[in-house]
């Protein structure tokens, strides 16, 4: 056990000598790879040194503040708010060119088997859901149709009116609500628009419950009495609805036929 001992403090003398040599030939070993930075004498000379709490705290703020807008559709990544133009589109007519024929076959293929009268559709409220006035449409009084949607039909129209607004938003104009004029029609309703619509087929889309019509002429101007808006004209809403409208038939959601006559868009869910 001594033995071992005495070889133990040798060799461990011999790596002292060994680490000495080395530092004697290669100073630089043994200083230190990143220089400290010299500390402050005193109190005061550290507070001094310290960036103002207040700049901190702006700088901060400004990164803050621009990451959320800088994801969105109505700021800028400045924080001023999108305004962009109102284009419309090039032709009502050449735009949403979809006929009746063209209409049918997607009512025909999504909607409900055509009710006979208002009694026959109370009844079939399985198969559809109410469609009334909401914070995106405002429903019409409804002479002629009942107001029920398939569920798909509903959820398009909801979407449009949803659309409506963001453009709106986006274009800096005031907000309003589309009209919705006409929905699901029993079969007496059509008999009876035949005599004075030269639009009302004996076989309406509108029978299937897919399809309803929203006025491009009138909107329900979104106010209150402590906060009035100022009157938008017709035809610039109608220039924005528009482009909702063929941003969504271009994406296959929907044929629609403008119609002259009536005053409004002629919508089919597809």
């Amino acid at each position: 056990m001594i033995l071992s001992k005495k070889r133990y403090i040798q060799g461990f003398g011999i790596i002292v000598v060994a680490l000495g040599m080395v530092r004697c030939v290669f100073p630089e070993v043994a200083s230190s790879r990143s220089p400290k930075a010299a500390l402050p004498t005193s109190v005061d000379t550290f507070l001094a040194s310290r960036q103002p709490v207040d700049t901190i705290v702006a700088q901060s703020q400004i990164v803050t503040d621009s990451l959320p807008l800088a994801f969105t559709r109505f700021f800028k990544s400045d924080g001023t708010p999108v305004k962009n133009r109102i284009l419309s589109v090039p032709h009502f007519g050449n735009t949403f060119p979809d006929q009746n024929d063209v209409q049918l076959l997607s009512a025909q293929r999504w909607g409900v088997k055509p009710v006979a009268n208002r009694t026959d559709a109370e009844a079939r409220k399985t198969e559809l859901v109410y469609v009334g006035s909401n914070p995106y449409f405002y429903v019409d009084n409804l002479n002629n149709s009942v107001p029920y949607l398939v569920p798909r039909a509903s959820a398009l129209l909801q979407e449009i009116g949803r659309n409506f607004f963001d453009s709106l938003q986006i274009k800096g104009i005031p907000l309003h609500k589309i009209i919705v004029t006409s929905v699901l029609r029993s079969k007496a309703d059509v008999t009876k628009l035949r005599g004075r619509n030269q639009n009302a087929t004996e076989n309406s889309c509108h029978l299937y419950g897919t399809t309803f019509d929203v006025c491009y002429n009138r909107y329900k101007t979104v106010q209150t009495a402590d906060q009035p808006r100022r009157e938008v004209r017709n035809d610039s809403l109608k220039w924005v609805l528009s482009e909702v409208l063929r941003d969504m038939r271009q994406s296959n959601r929907c044929w629609i036929k403008y119609e002259v006559h009536q005053g409004c868009f002629h919508i089919t869910v597809r």
